[in-house]
């Protein structure tokens, strides 16, 4: 299971004990922020693309989306999202749970400068029902990050 994945992998850290398994979905930003009674954009959603055939993660803050023209100029190609169906086989996680902890090792992470704005946000961990309070630099350093980029525009 995914989720054990993930508890095991913050093990290393001591954090391991403090993933939220929570009694409703937080599948989506909407969920996560109702399930765990705070803002949407304090959400940490994880995106996950392709490009050049390497499988990439994208953490963003709840509040914002996928700028395409941004996305073109950090990456020189466009941004093709990884099919739900491939998401565990690609990087370690099924859809709904997908987050930068306990992925498959030829995975690249890149944080957001959407996030910087909070002193803590709240990725998944690797289950529909499931996540961690972080600060930035504990996610920086818990997700193994390639670098912060800026590929995001607040959703209306």
């Amino acid at each position: 299971m995914s989720i054990d994945k993930v508890r095991n992998y913050l093990k290393k850290w001591h954090k391991d004990s403090e993933i939220l398994e929570l009694p409703i979905s937080s599948a989506t930003v909407a969920d996560a922020a109702k399930a765990l009674n705070c803002k949407e954009e304090l959400i940490a959603k994880t995106m996950s693309f392709i490009i050049d055939e390497t499988p990439i993660l994208i953490v963003l803050a709840g509040d914002t989306k996928i700028d395409n023209t941004k996305f073109k100029k950090e990456f020189k190609t466009k941004a093709k999202m990884i099919p739900s169906q491939l998401l565990e086989e690609l990087i370690g996680h099924e859809a709904g749970g997908v987050c930068p902890f306990g992925i498959k090792e030829n995975v690249l992470v890149y944080l957001d400068k959407s996030l910087k704005r909070f002193p803590y946000i709240y990725p998944a961990c690797g289950s529909s029902n499931s996540a961690i309070k972080l600060t930035i630099a504990q996610l920086e350093k818990f997700s193994n990050y390639k670098r912060w980029i800026d590929v995001t525009k607040a959703i209306n």
